[in-house]
């Protein structure tokens, strides 16, 4: 599959639930977008798209194939506290915000927990994974406000 249409495929997903790729079919079985949102450009894509048929994907998956490890690597600091200032900020359609267990940890005081000076926690709407990409403007203001107030 042509790498620019995994790109678009992968940036515009609006679906906040895992994808199911069908074995047989692989990535083709996602949908296309109907149209690149105004955030993002065909020559991003491209851009994209020629880092990745440069260098392939094996840099991100590599992320997750480690992630046994990771827990291993940061055991040293489990339990342990963030204790700074905090504003957490996330969209209402990112993949993340719907794994089982993290909606109510964020919002149930679980995080408040292990982020004891968490200041603000902004779910926005209408926003997926690339926030700061979808909602230039208002990730800004939020983190001017933020930063004002120290």
């Amino acid at each position: 599959m042509d790498t620019a249409k995994v790109m678009k495929k992968f940036l515009t997903t609006r679906d906040p639930n895992p994808p199911c790729i069908p074995k047989e079919t692989g990535l083709k079985a996602l949908p296309d977008p109907p149209a690149l949102p105004s955030w993002l450009s065909e020559d991003e894509i491209n851009y994209f798209a020629t880092k990745f048929n440069q260098k392939g994907f094996t840099g991100g998956l590599n992320y997750y194939r480690a992630m046994n490890l990771n827990w291993e690597l940061m055991a040293p600091w489990t339990g342990l506290q963030i204790q700074v200032p905090v504003k957490f900020i996330v969209g209402d359609l990112d993949i993340t915000y719907h794994i089982p267990g993290v909606k109510e940890y964020l919002q149930n005081g679980g995080f408040k927990k292990n982020v004891p000076f968490l200041q603000e926690l902004v779910v926005m709407e209408g926003v997926a994974h690339f926030i700061n990409q979808e909602k230039p403007q208002e990730i800004s203001m939020h983190i001017y406000d933020f930063i004002k107030k120290f």
